[in-house]
């Protein structure tokens, strides 16, 4: 309201109008596909069409992750690196109580995040290696939709799942108990610290949107920007270090010698 005076002298001295624009709804998540996750009715359905459409991909024998612990008991154990013990599932993005999940990420930094760590944690960081090909479930990969509008985009509605917080866990943990049932090892996933990393809060809208997405069938240098700012974790079912499907290369303790941050200003709303 406080405005007011200066857009009124501003159209009048430069003969221009304003108006108000606001987001399209696709923007603030009115999805078909992520509407329909969070009925309990229809969510198998988009559940199945996620399993069906989002690539598999083969985490090769040679390929390497890391999972980081914040003061383990006994760091040079290697269960501690393993999921989390049963008292403390159902607390994770993909994990529930009956359903251990293993978070690990292809770089280091990407633990660190994930980790909120903090300078007075005591920090140790084991490198797994997987004993076999394993088969992943890749939703970090960008669809490229035929016909599709963003209020009808598979693609754009995982994306904004991944991103949300706490109150999207029972939606991520059905799609990852599902993909554990249909022969999967795990997921490939976005980070939700991925916007942070990148800088790109908020996400820019044509990259995000569906123009983007489109022009990527013709000219694929355009795919990599629409994926510019996804950093992929990775999420391995059951207890892959005790059953030995990964296996503990080394184990390292881990110092955090410097951080920096970069900090811009907003306004305050009063409600």
């Amino acid at each position: 309201m406080w405005l007011i005076g200066d857009v009124e002298l501003i159209q009048q001295k430069g003969r221009i109008g304003f108006f108000h624009y606001g987001p399209r709804m696709w923007m603030i998540g009115g999805i078909g596909p992520l509407k329909a996750l969070q009925n309990s009715a229809q969510r198998d359905d988009i559940i199945q069409r996620i399993l069906s459409e989002y690539p598999v991909v083969s985490f090769a024998k040679d390929g390497t992750l890391y999972r980081l612990r914040l003061n383990p008991a006994t760091p040079i154990d290697s269960c501690e690196y393993d999921s989390p013990p049963d008292h403390l599932l159902g607390r994770g993005r993909l994990d529930a109580q009956d359903h251990p999940v293993l978070y690990c990420a292809q770089d280091i930094e990407g633990c660190v995040h994930e980790c909120r760590v903090t300078v007075e944690d005591e920090l140790y960081i084991a490198t797994l290696h997987p004993a076999r090909p394993l088969k992943l479930l890749d939703l970090t990969e960008l669809l490229l939709e035929e016909d599709t509008t963003e209020f009808e985009s598979l693609d754009l509605a995982v994306h904004m799942l991944f991103y949300a917080p706490e109150h999207s866990y029972p939606i991520s943990r059905a799609i990852a108990i599902a993909a554990m049932k249909s022969g999967f090892d795990g997921v490939v996933y976005p980070s939700y610290s991925s916007q942070v990393r990148s800088g790109l809060m908020p996400a820019e809208t044509v990259g995000y949107g569906i123009s983007i997405r489109r022009a990527a069938r013709y000219i694929p240098r355009l795919t990599g920007h629409a994926k510019t700012g996804v950093y992929p974790n990775v999420a391995l079912f059951g207890r892959p270090v005790r059953d030995g499907i990964v296996e503990i290369a080394c184990i390292n303790r881990l110092i955090l010698h410097k951080a920096s941050y970069d900090i811009r200003f907003g306004p305050v709303i009063s409600h």
